[in-house]
């Protein structure tokens, strides 16, 4: 059986500008969720947000910032450290792919220019604002970053986008399309566009005086997500390909699974999910007995905690370990499921599962043995990753470990 082994591993989150702090961090139950102090941000039900330290941009230079999106940008500076962390290989241009999937793509860029052309006219308007509000630009950028050549693609599923990518990252692979493919998701949706937007749907936290505690997957006082920004991006390929340059080889990806529910655009099809996760587990060889530990989806949504209970209820999982580490970022949207990745990725290496913090009251409707509080200690060798967007976007990865 060919494994897809994950070679190298970048980040750029609310919790740090680089894997290993983002990692040590969510280890620890620390919070990226703070306070806006934006003016935008006055008049919101919600002001508080996962944020990015700008000080990620010191992998970028002055030219790079003026020209990109935040999402571009977060997507570089993540993706010029998993390239590194791989080391640097010498691959084929013609064998080297990027997909970088986004929820949403340069939707600050979009509002900003929006108010310039309306307050100051159309040749105020930046020209690269094309070029900074598509979504795809992210997976150009990077592209020519690296001189990829098999291919720059941007899966667009909202909350799945970033497993998404690492999905297709893997069947590209398989396919024998590309040798080496860098993926992962990327999203700066921090706007009060997005937040207003949210805040109408009533889907936010309103914790305005406690932000770091707002973010409560499975507890039964959870009121809302929290929206973050960030990106994660990691290098997949071929296990024998990784042996023969002699590659630190941080995890692998077994197997994936995308299918849609067809019911609703907002609502979840719990039994669809659940399908989703037996489909990736029986892609990976691996059996539903050998599941050590699922990172859910979870975003401390009152409906969506529920649905995703009942689907990994019905994959067989009730009764192994759950985590979600959207208690500690906030909901990075198109970025989520990389990160959640990354994430099961260090677990299965390290022996540690991250916690779901803020669980103080566990919702007596989620009979799931969740990781509360504090990292667990793990012998797993394999999990179970989710990611559920809008418009019934289902992915599952199973994961494991070296």
């Amino acid at each position: 059986m060919t494994r897809i082994a994950i070679t190298g591993v970048g980040a750029v989150s609310p919790l740090g500008t680089d894997a290993p702090s983002t990692w040590a961090a969510l280890t620890s139950g620390a919070s990226g969720v703070v306070p806006l102090d934006t003016p935008w941000s006055e008049p919101l039900t919600t002001r508080f947000a996962g944020l990015v330290d700008d000080s990620f941009q010191e992998a970028l230079s002055v030219r790079e910032i003026k020209r990109m999106d935040r999402s571009e940008q977060f997507t570089m500076a993540a993706g010029r450290e998993a390239w590194n962390d791989a080391g640097a290989p010498e691959v084929d241009p013609e064998r080297l792919a990027v997909v970088i999937g986004t929820g949403i793509g340069g939707i600050g860029t979009t509002t900003v220019q929006e108010h310039v052309l309306a307050e100051k006219g159309p040749r105020r308007v930046s020209p690269h604002t094309v070029n900074m509000l598509m979504a795809n630009g992210s997976a150009g950028w990077l592209s020519i970053d690296l001189g990829a050549k098999a291919g720059a693609r941007t899966p667009v599923s909202a909350c799945a986008s970033g497993s998404e990518a690492i999905a297709m990252a893997r069947e590209m692979i398989l396919s024998g399309s590309a040798d080496t493919v860098v993926a992962g998701g990327t999203e700066a949706a921090v706007a009060g566009l997005t937040m207003a937007s949210f805040g109408q749907t009533r889907a936010l936290s309103k914790r305005n005086d406690d932000p770091a505690a707002a973010s409560r997957p499975f507890d039964a006082d959870r009121d809302g997500f929290v929206l973050g920004e960030g990106a994660v991006v990691m290098v997949l390929e071929r296990e024998d390909h990784a042996n023969a340059r002699g590659a630190r080889i941080h995890g692998y990806v077994d197997g994936s699974a995308i299918t849609s529910d067809a019911h609703d655009i907002v609502g979840a099809d719990p039994e669809n999910q659940a399908r989703t996760m037996r489909m990736a587990v029986r892609a990976s060889g691996w059996e539903t007995a050998d599941i050590g530990f699922v990172h859910a989806h979870a975003t401390s949504t009152p409906a969506g905690d529920i649905n995703e209970t009942r689907a990994i209820t019905g994959a067989g999982l009730a009764g192994v370990p759950v985590t979600s580490t959207k208690s500690m970022t906030g909901h990075l949207l198109g970025a989520s499921g990389a990160l959640s990745t990354l994430a099961t990725v260090m677990a299965l290496r390290d022996g540690t599962i991250p916690p779901t913090t803020n669980l103080d009251r566990q919702d007596p409707e989620i009979e799931l043995d969740v990781v509360a509080n504090r990292a667990r200690p793990t012998d797993a060798r394999v999990a179970v990753v989710n990611s559920f967007g809008f418009g019934g976007h289902n992915v599952a990865l199973v994961v494991s470990g070296i």
